[in-house]
């Protein structure tokens, strides 16, 4: 078996998606700055779309209609659509025929991104919505505490894709009495609910960087939806816990960022790892 690689790449993540190979990736995930209604700066991209190839969602009616539809009712959402969506084109063209998409949004997003995902990418194509449910932080006391996030799964091709629940980390039953001893010893497999507690603040997993998702959570969906010696991107890498479950779990990877204080503490996460930094 060839020798896994890892790369971080230092750039603008729309830039370095363009210089990376047609479907040479197995699985991404990407954890996108959530559109919290605060003022960001991001840069402009044009993207030219194709005529050719079989997806329903970048050409024709059907797609330029749901895409106008949707955003027409949140002038917030467009603008941050429309900083996604390209990147988003490009994560279809680097999935394998077997691969998926896991898309890591907050309540804000989700259920925008869902009805244009489907256009997108094609309908069909929708494999889960992933509930990751936390119980941490502070409490609101006029509404329900929001303490969950949403991850949209996608397929490239709903025929081919490749998904093995029999490696992923299993859990504990919530109700042990009722199944055999045997069966608690071993523990369920997870549904699309995941109850998972965040990055602890004073814990050994804490790296410091702000949004650090828990390693379990990127276990989970690397165990069920690459094997041993796929390569994973993530182009939001952040912390790049995404390249550390990657790299414990035998996958190659390739992480991306522009802002040099990720790039700095993946460098010293990564320390003990033989890694590219581009």
């Amino acid at each position: 078996m060839p020798k896994n690689t890892y790369r971080v790449i230092h750039s603008d993540n729309l830039t370095a998606l363009q210089s990376i190979p047609d479907e040479s990736i197995q699985l991404i995930y990407v954890d996108p700055p959530f559109n919290t209604g605060r003022q960001q700066t991001r840069g402009t991209s044009v993207t030219t779309r194709t005529e050719t190839g079989n997806r329903v969602g970048f050409k024709g009616k059907k797609y330029e209609i749901v895409r106008e539809t949707v955003l027409s009712y949140d002038d917030d959402f467009a603008d941050y659509w429309s900083f996604l969506e390209p990147r988003l084109e490009q994560a279809w063209r680097l999935l394998k025929d077997t691969g998926t998409l896991y898309l890591h949004l907050d309540y804000r997003e989700a259920h925008y991104a869902k009805v244009l995902l489907d256009a997108l990418f094609g309908r069909e194509c929708f494999l889960n919505e992933i509930i990751w449910a936390y119980d941490y932080g502070g409490k609101a006391k006029s509404r329900w505490p929001a303490k969950h996030d949403t991850i949209l799964v996608y397929v490239k091709n709903p025929e081919t894709y490749y998904f093995n629940n029999e490696e992923v980390d299993r859990e504990p039953y919530m109700a042990p009495g009722l199944v055999t001893p045997e069966k608690v010893e071993r523990g369920k497999l997870p549904t699309d609910v995941w109850w998972h507690t965040i990055v602890s603040p004073t814990g050994t997993e804490k790296t410091g960087y702000p949004t650090q998702k828990p390693l379990g959570v990127l276990r989970r969906i690397i165990q069920a939806s690459s094997a041993e010696g796929d390569v994973v991107l993530d182009f939001f890498a952040g912390s790049g816990t995404t390249g550390a479950a990657a790299s414990e779990l035998g996958r190659s990877f390739i992480l991306i960022d522009q802002n040099p204080e990720a790039i700095a503490v993946m460098k010293d996460r990564f320390s003990s790892l033989d890694v590219a930094y581009e």
